[in-house]
């Protein structure tokens, strides 16, 4: 007989949600003592927008196991959901040293920490992020802008190109690449970058306002050949 847990996570995978809580319910009342089904039912719940029951399932199965390295993640995703990032940090960082050797953990972990203003304590986290999941578009992108804000601006244009390898349609990494080469006064490139992730998201703002300084840039060089002037964005 197939486990319940499992029945109950293919359905969760499928988005059907009550399917899977019938499950994952009665696994929980065949097997009281086994944290895996609270772990499955909080999981389900917080997918489904019940942040409070899920809470109480993920600090259940704690209950019963205090080494249950998924259940403090569950718990830390519904934090950081909830902007509660001190808190989201802390309970990734339990269930790395719980043995959760898992990419999504030492991202959310990282950006936890970027949100809390950590770059630097961030890095490493997005860094080993990448290693366990080299296709990950989004770890390598926000890898990227957490280099650029601690000024490792060759290795952050790195990250950006490698994101848009990844995904073409990517209207951030293009201006982020605008902004490096704007610092790096290749303002014609910069151009470039901002217009393509402009073609990609005509309503980003950011880009909008990078293009219209390099035009500025351009119109000035054009009218002084002698200007030294770098035209930052950062």
């Amino acid at each position: 007989m197939e486990d319940k847990n499992q029945i109950g996570i293919s359905h969760m995978q499928k988005g059907n949600y009550e399917e899977a809580i019938k499950c994952f319910h009665d696994a929980i009342e065949e097997n009281p003592d086994d944290p895996i089904g609270y772990i499955n039912f909080g999981t389900v719940l917080a997918s489904a927008g019940e942040e409070e029951k899920a809470l109480h399932f993920f600090k259940k199965a704690i209950e019963l196991d205090n080494n249950a390295a998924t259940a403090y993640y569950g718990i830390g995703s519904v934090y950081y959901k909830r902007q509660q990032f001190a808190q989201a940090k802390d309970m990734f960082e339990q269930a790395i040293q719980k043995g959760l050797n898992d990419g999504d953990a030492f991202f959310m972990l990282g950006m936890s920490l970027m949100h809390l203003e950590a770059p630097r304590l961030a890095l490493p986290y997005l860094q080993r992020a990448v290693e366990l999941n080299e296709q990950d578009t989004e770890a390598i992108f926000q890898l990227g802008l957490c280099l650029a804000q601690l000024e490792f601006v060759d290795e952050a244009m790195n990250y950006f190109q490698k994101t848009i390898q990844l995904d073409s349609r990517h209207a951030d990494a293009y201006y982020n690449l605008g902004v490096i080469y704007a610092y790096k006064d290749d303002i014609k490139t910069a151009m470039e970058m901002f217009t393509t992730a402009l073609q990609i998201q005509p309503d980003h703002l950011l880009a909008g306002y990078g293009k219209k300084m390099m035009e500025k840039a351009l119109g000035k060089r054009v009218g002084d050949s002698h200007c030294s002037n770098k035209n930052r964005l950062f």
